[in-house]
């Protein structure tokens, strides 16, 4: 974990920094799962940021002032979120088009988050398809 990353990690509460640590470890998962190389993590916009190669970055963050939520933000140029509501309305929350968000006390329904995070993670390979070829 690159240093500015790890610091950010830092800075969040204990119990965000858990769940924010799940999400990060899902999105190494799906990279490594779908042989989609390395992932490159950094801060973007001040948030932990996960691109690979052929793919749309997915961002993770919390803010004070939703301190009982945290996000999973993705590009909202994309296909992504409107698809994501598609397949998943009923599990997950969303901020327009461009986020999912969680409750503190949620669960993260790990096995549909991975299939997001996947979306995103190969997004330029299928943003032509329906439903992102899911």
């Amino acid at each position: 974990m690159k240093k500015e990353v790890e610091e950010k990690y830092k800075a969040y509460p204990e119990a965000i920094r858990k769940k924010l640590d799940r999400i990060r470890s899902l999105i190494f998962d799906v990279a490594e799962e779908n042989g989609l190389g390395s992932v490159d993590e950094t801060l973007k916009w001040g948030e932990p940021s996960y691109l690979v190669k052929g793919g749309s970055a997915v961002r993770i963050d919390w803010k004070i002032k939703e301190p009982y939520q945290y996000v999973v933000y993705f590009n909202c140029n994309t296909k992504l979120v409107d698809t994501f509501k598609e397949l998943y309305g009923g599990k997950f929350n969303f901020s327009g088009n461009r986020a999912i968000v969680f409750g503190l006390n949620e669960p993260i329904h790990e096995k549909q988050l991975k299939h997001c995070i996947k979306l995103a993670l190969i997004y330029h390979s299928v943003k032509t398809l329906p439903l992102l070829g899911a």
